[in-house]
């Protein structure tokens, strides 16, 4: 009766140790998701360096956000259940 109890006793502690170990991330950033957004409309961004909104030229419904890629940079206009609007920057 004692080894059940045990046994019991060791498999609840490796299930709250294994919920206590650090989990890998994946989220992904806005970087990642906007560059897969403009590849997917034909432009080229090799790799997501950052991505920062735009507070002027964004509005309620519509974001705009300034994306940098390793071989280019872009102004990225979205809006709900549309594609994005591009724009290369020198």
């Amino acid at each position: 009766m004692l080894k059940p109890v045990a046994s019991m006793r060791v498999a609840f502690a490796v299930l709250v140790c294994s919920l206590m170990a650090p989990q890998p991330s994946m989220a992904e950033t806005a970087g990642e998701m906007l560059a897969a957004q403009i590849r997917l409309q034909g432009f080229a961004c090799d790799k997501a360096i950052g991505a920062h909104r735009d507070s002027k030229r964004s509005r309620p419904d519509h974001a705009v956000w300034v994306l940098k890629c390793s071989n280019a940079s872009y102004r990225v206009s979205r809006a709900p259940d549309m594609a994005a609007r591009v724009e290369p920057l020198q």
